[in-house]
């Protein structure tokens, strides 16, 4: 396979690097200290420009969004993360939300909320997991009941990320009394600005910060023109949603993940750690798996119809991520079980970058679908193998 960016490629390279070079500074500059409030205003920034939503299936450039070739959105994405600008809170709505409803959502549907997202002017969170209802999505409990021209909704969310900025939150609930599994289930369009009806609790992890949430829903209302696909079509929908994390943003996702191999080798060259023949193998073979990974998603990148490629990318860096944070922690040796020489009771403790990574990749295995579940959907619906019993 050859991959190669042309002409009109590097000039809209250049476009983009000039343009994050321009904007790229005041609030903006420092992206590992913005507050919410300035990473808002920086999704404004980036919609005022068209740099949201670049090449939307059906919608090049319909919605403010800059219409750009799929070479071209690897160049966005690849110049956006090399710039180290800052971390997008308005990527659900962008990379999950909108191709969705320009897939399943009817004209009304598009035309609200479209080009709020396009403009970066409203937040989204994902209401899918719940406590007994993780990788197995199909086992939801959170009811709607039809009540006029709206649905009450009752019941809970859990890991969802960045339920306490967003505005709305899509949902997964069942509408249809009495059905099981991924029968009667219907996907909802809830705003979030319902106090008293919706709840948002912090998850502590134990990197110390909180980057899910709790949500509980109780009686809150959605709008009946806001069920996507029409009511008892969830399940379709919500996987139709699930296929687009794949592609462009696994290519930017990998950049992070260079980045911090090279600290980690870094290390290991400063501390003499690289002498230990065993750990420079490990070493070497994290770089081969992470080409590898990226010669994959190059692979894949616009391949809609091949129902195993989000699966199989999802295995392959969960665990490569999570062997680079066991791989961290041995470069650094005894002193990775430290905390900071000048803690004290009045100073809260804190991780480096390394004893983060190591922590937070834990759960690179199970969030976003355990290894169990990718490995299932390969065997059934790439293999071809019996489906397992329930």
């Amino acid at each position: 396979m050859e991959f190669g960016f042309g002409p009109e490629d590097e000039a809209f390279r250049a476009e983009a690097r000039e343009w994050l070079e321009a904007h790229l500074e005041g609030e903006f500059a420092d992206a590992a200290r913005q507050s919410t409030a300035v990473r808002r205003a920086w999704e404004r920034e980036l919609g005022a420009d068209g740099w949201i939503g670049l090449g939307w299936d059906r919608a090049p450039g319909t919605y403010g969004n800059r219409a750009a070739s799929l070479t071209q959105q690897v160049v966005w994405a690849e110049e956006y993360a090399r710039a180290r600008a800052p971390g997008r809170v308005g990527h659900i709505g962008e990379n999950l939300l909108a191709p969705t409803l320009l897939a399943y959502g009817d004209a009304v549907q598009r035309d609200r909320f479209v080009p709020s997202i396009a403009r970066g002017e409203e937040l989204w969170c994902q209401g899918y997991s719940e406590p007994g209802a993780g990788s197995d999505l199909a086992a939801v409990r959170t009811a709607a009941v039809r009540d006029g021209d709206t649905y009450r909704i009752s019941g809970q969310k859990i890991w969802t990320s960045l339920a306490q900025d967003a505005d709305w939150c899509f949902v997964l609930a069942r509408t249809e009394a009495g059905s099981q599994r991924h029968h009667g289930l219907s996907f909802l369009l809830v705003p979030m600005d319902q106090p008293g009806r919706i709840e948002v609790r912090p998850i502590r992890q134990m990197t110390g910060t909180a980057e899910f949430n709790e949500v509980f829903f109780d009686g809150a209302v959605a709008r009946a023109e806001h069920v996507v696909g029409g009511p008892g079509n969830g399940w379709r929908v919500a996987m139709g949603l699930l296929e687009r994390e794949r592609g462009v943003s696994t290519l930017v996702q990998q950049i992070g993940f260079a980045e911090e191999l090279d600290e980690v080798i870094g290390l290991a060259l400063r501390t003499g750690a690289a002498q230990d023949p065993v750990l420079r193998d490990r070493l070497v073979r994290q770089w081969a798996e992470l080409r590898t990974m990226r010669w994959n998603a190059l692979r894949t990148l616009g391949t809609a119809d091949d129902p195993g490629a989000p699966s199989v990318a999802k295995l392959l860096w969960g665990g490569w991520h999570q062997r680079l944070g066991e791989l961290a922690m041995q470069v650094r040796g005894a002193a990775a079980a430290l905390g900071p020489a000048d803690w004290s009771a009045d100073r809260p403790y804190e991780l480096d970058a390394m004893q983060r990574l190591f922590l937070f990749s834990r759960a690179d295995t199970i969030y976003g679908g355990s290894d169990e579940i990718q490995r299932t959907i390969i065997a059934e619906r790439v293999l071809g193998l019996p489906k397992e019993s329930r």
